[in-house]
């Protein structure tokens, strides 16, 4: 199953772009691509941003196992490195913080019509990649400083899949209900 999914490009890159347009409106519709609602996130009085990542991450959580339960997906851990980390972390939190978007809320809020998002955020990202792209062979060393085990929630746990999903589903929910009533 999984590995006929790969031989119709075409069908895959129209099905990539019309998610991609849904991932969008939904982002517009939840007010993600809002400056003034991510800057309430992360002057933590709007809790908007948490909201909808911790649903979205609760549903996605869920429809994941689904699959794997139905042999439909299969799972594995992929590693990682405190470098890589810290370093995707800085690039990222530098961009947040000169524009006040992050990939995903800059797409949203440009096909919402922001011009603050078009002129100075589409540039600001294309040559920010550029730039990544001519220091990725300077910085790709980085990668294995301090690397990560490839261990799962439910190895960390020592329980089962299934378990640590239900585990936590309801801490998730519990976050949620938190949030919902603070506002």
């Amino acid at each position: 199953m999984l590995t006929t999914l790969h031989k119709n490009r075409p069908a895959q890159l129209v099905l990539g772009l019309a998610l991609g347009i849904c991932f969008g409106v939904l982002l517009q519709r939840g007010g993600l691509t809002e400056y003034d609602v991510l800057m309430g996130q992360l002057r933590l009085h709007d809790w908007t941003v948490a909201k909808v990542i911790l649903s979205a991450v609760l549903v996605g959580m869920l429809g994941v196992h689904a699959l794997h339960a139905a042999g439909l997906a299969k799972l594995s851990a992929s590693p990682g490195s405190l470098g890589g980390t810290v370093l995707g972390g800085l690039i990222f939190g530098a961009g947040f913080a000169l524009l006040g978007y992050c990939p995903g809320t800059l797409a949203g809020a440009v096909g919402s019509g922001s011009m603050h998002g078009l002129l100075g955020g589409v540039p600001g990202m294309i040559l920010g990649s550029v730039v990544y792209a001519h220091a990725y062979p300077r910085l790709k060393g980085l990668r294995n400083v301090g690397p990560f085990k490839t261990r799962t929630l439910p190895e960390l746990l020592g329980m089962s899949r299934g378990r640590a999903v239900g585990l936590m589903a309801v801490a998730l929910a519990l976050v949620l209900v938190v949030l919902y009533l603070l506002g």
